[in-house]
């Protein structure tokens, strides 16, 4: 959207708002409500669809469209949910970059802005930025955080857990399944396969299925191409560190999320689901998620620290920025891609 077309869509957003003319949903106490449709085409502010029974088990990633105003649920690589949405204005955009929800709060009120309320939200950081209930005026409206319909953002809290991967992105792709011939980072004889998956993969899992609870135990593995690094985190907090091995290492990784699907039998190999994504708008995706997870490779012992970490919905993030505290803050676990000033 051109910047003349966006104040053209923000001043008649703003007229039709004050005219009590948006239908996609009542305005109540400030909160647009929301109305659930059939279709995520053509819909109106505060218009959601919601179809969990595409997909009724899985790991969750949310994708937030920031310049088409779109929140879009993925379970298991399956779209099940999709609504309109309100991020940050100018002077307050959104940030762009891969966040996990680090607290949930069905009744959270604003430390910063009056104690305003923000109901069912799902925090990204610390400094203030999240998905919750608000306004949604048909524009970026918000201080940064991602305005949701109140009755959407009901049922998305039913389904995010601590650890749920959300990124924030002008541009993306669909998610697509990827089938990785080893564990992870390493190739694999098919009966060392076996025998580790049977050893690592299932006890993990078995520990770390997504629960709505505090005590969920969230997995993160960062690779950079620019450091030819790799962190492991949990929780958001770095447990193991090491060199990544990048096969033709002068091409860039480009930006991906991984998520790890259930173990299925027969298959040799693990199975993910890769979601690429990039800070600007119609952005090219001349990385391949399949041909990108197999340049990866890294020493025994940050493969081992990885296998032991395991688990349905373990997060994968791949990026070309370095993994220093401009990019990753050690407690809010978020990737940057890109300062949106």
């Amino acid at each position: 959207m051109s910047e003349i077309d966006r104040r053209k869509f923000t001043l008649l957003g703003a007229t039709a708002l004050t005219a009590g003319l948006i239908t996609g949903g009542e305005v109540m106490g400030g909160m647009t409500q929301g109305r659930q449709v059939d279709s995520p085409e053509n819909m109106e502010p505060g218009d959601f669809t919601w179809h969990p029974e595409r997909s009724p088990d899985g790991p969750v990633a949310i994708i937030v469209s920031i310049d088409d105003q779109r929140v879009h649920v993925y379970r298991n690589g399956v779209r099940i949910a999709a609504s309109t949405c309100s991020t940050g204005k100018q002077g307050h955009e959104t940030p762009t970059g891969v966040f996990t929800i680090l607290q949930k709060d069905k009744n959270h009120h604003s430390s910063t802005y009056n104690n305003a309320p923000m109901p069912n939200m799902n925090r990204l950081t610390w400094k203030g930025i999240a998905l919750h209930a608000g306004n949604l005026p048909g524009y970026p409206a918000s201080h940064g955080c991602v305005r949701l319909p109140v009755k959407f953002s009901q049922l998305l809290f039913t389904v995010t857990h601590l650890g749920t991967p959300v990124i924030l992105a002008n541009s993306h792709s669909q998610p697509k399944q990827v089938v990785h011939p080893g564990m992870v980072l390493a190739d694999y004889a098919e009966k060392e396969f076996e025998e580790l998956t049977g050893k690592h993969f299932k006890t993990a899992a078995a520990q770390r299925i997504p629960q709505h609870e505090e005590g969920h135990t969230a997995t993160s593995i960062l690779v950079s191409s620019a450091t030819s690094e790799i962190m492991v985190l949990e929780n958001g907090r770095i447990v193991a560190t090491g060199k990544a091995y990048i096969k033709n290492p002068g091409q860039p990784l480009g930006n991906h999320v991984f998520i790890l699907e259930k173990p299925h039998d027969g298959r040799k190999g693990l199975a993910w689901h890769a979601i690429g994504h990039h800070p600007q708008a119609n952005a090219n995706f001349n990385h391949p998620a399949e041909d990108t997870i197999k340049r990866l490779g890294a020493d025994k012992p940050i493969i081992a620290e990885i296998q032991k970490r395991m688990h349905p919905g373990l997060l994968m993030v791949m990026s070309d920025m370095p993994l220093h505290e401009d990019s990753r803050s050690a407690h809010d676990f978020v990737i940057a891609v890109e300062d949106n000033a």
